[in-house]
């Protein structure tokens, strides 16, 4: 089976190595791709949100599956120009992709479907955006409705600074939706969908402030760890019965079939699951601290969602180690990141036992040198034999990254370490500790 995966991030580097160890997946290529993946397979310098370049590109290399990583090319409809081309694909068409392009519009499936969710408002101007947050009251949690990289959210108990995100997104021309705080840790589901059956991956957590002690602005993601020994027993298979499958069933009916990852957002409040949000492709960094964990071959996989066979697909397996991903970010990030300059230590920190790094925002220089070209530069993803091995093996690679200004959480998976995290739900005493997920 030949692969092509679409994208040029850390979640494309973790694919294409997941597919690389995948017996029946003969060739992988990748496109734009970025300098680590370069090193493993052929890249081609494509628009990845242009639907017309990467079905021919797909074409002009016979690839049995094109595997799309980021939101924007699914919401520019690359899926679909790619399947009208004969190709099977992993990602939803662009209509489908809606439920991350579109909070409003996920928040009007999820009420359809019946699913766990915040209560919200789409607001259009500041009045109506006034009256929303004092409808709900502090914190305020005000989301830009369209894409915006995992940016797009702010969460604050200063009435005045929720006003002015808000006032900001109608200043570009979008609506924003307003909804009730949701206490309680937060958890990332990756659900395969083949556009009726539904597998979920092992859940993760990630972290999106920029600083230790989830303090500062909201980024794409600064780390993650799996498995969630502290979840809840029973929660993956709720994620399956009350909010994917209901969710691809309304799809359906919609005539909008789902085919891809739902990668379901939760907050596990003391009132029970409730879905945060909805994203339509593999999350970065979960992907990275996932994946290594993922025993079943992941090309069979993507390939049995794709042709609508994943009721055939067994059990998944699962290595029974920790998995700990470190993002280190560039200067300035998340704001204006500094992109140009040099990365040293790579092959150092790879060389650690448990230990290999992934590439987000990296290039060649005119020199062939590694140098930074994006906000999330890298990440260093260690496993180990529990949480506490992995996390030191991923903060030791760290240390021997050399990137001038580089940022870095040094709490990655701390907490659940220490075993300081606790779930209030109904029916569950304060102080239980749950059965591990996969």
């Amino acid at each position: 089976m030949k692969v092509l995966v679409i994208g040029p991030g850390g979640r494309e580097h973790a694919i294409v190595r997941s597919l690389l160890a995948d017996p029946n997946v003969s060739e992988v290529h990748a496109a734009p791709g970025n300098a680590g993946i370069s090193k493993l397979v052929p890249t081609h310098a494509i628009d990845a949100s242009d639907p017309d370049a990467v079905a021919a590109l797909a074409t002009r290399l016979t690839a049995d599956l094109v595997v799309v990583g980021p939101e924007a090319p699914l919401a520019a409809g690359v899926s679909d120009a790619v399947r009208a081309a004969g190709i099977a694909v992993f990602g939803p068409s662009k209509a489908a992709a809606q439920l991350e392009a579109s909070k409003a519009f996920a928040k009007e499936v999820m009420a359809e479907a019946e699913v766990p969710t915040a209560m919200a408002r789409v607001a259009s101007n500041a009045e109506e955006a006034a009256d929303a947050l004092d409808t709900f009251g502090a914190p305020y949690v005000v989301k830009d409705d369209g894409l915006a990289a995992g940016k797009g959210v702010v969460v604050t108990n200063n009435r005045a600074e929720a006003l002015a995100h808000a006032q900001s997104c109608f200043n570009a021309g979008g609506v924003v939706v307003i909804e009730e705080f949701l206490d309680g840790p937060e958890v990332s589901v990756f659900v395969l969908c083949d556009g009726s059956n539904t597998v979920a991956l092992a859940p993760a957590q990630d972290f999106k402030r920029i600083f230790d002690n989830d303090e500062g602005p909201n980024t794409g993601g600064m780390g993650a760890y799996t498995p969630l020994d502290w979840a809840p027993e029973g929660l993956v298979q709720e994620v399956i019965d009350r909010v994917a499958q209901p969710t691809v069933k309304q799809m359906a009916l919609r005539g909008t079939p789902f085919v891809g990852v739902l990668f379901v957002g939760l907050a596990l409040t003391s009132r029970g699951t409730r879905v945060i949000e909805f994203n339509v492709r593999f999350g970065d960094p979960e992907t990275q601290a996932v994946l290594p964990r993922l025993k079943t071959p992941l090309g069979g996989l993507l390939m049995a969602a794709a042709r609508g066979e994943l009721d055939k697909a067994q059990p998944l397996r699962w290595s029974r180690e920790s998995a700990v991903a470190v993002v280190v970010a560039a200067a300035n990030y998340p704001d204006a990141p500094r992109t140009g300059d040099r990365i040293r230590g790579l092959k150092k920190a790879g060389s650690l036992e448990g230990v290999h790094i992934i590439h987000a925002g990296t290039r060649f220089d005119d020199e062939g040198k590694v140098v930074s070209a994006g906000g999330r530069v890298l990440a260093v993803v260690a496993v180990g034999t529990d949480l506490v091995e992995a996390r030191e093996r991923a903060y030791d690679g760290v240390e021997l990254v050399q990137l001038d200004g580089c940022q870095f959480r040094t709490d990655i998976g701390g907490k659940a370490a220490r075993g300081e995290i606790r779930v209030l739900s109904p029916g569950m005493p304060s102080g239980t500790k749950a059965k591990a997920q996969p």
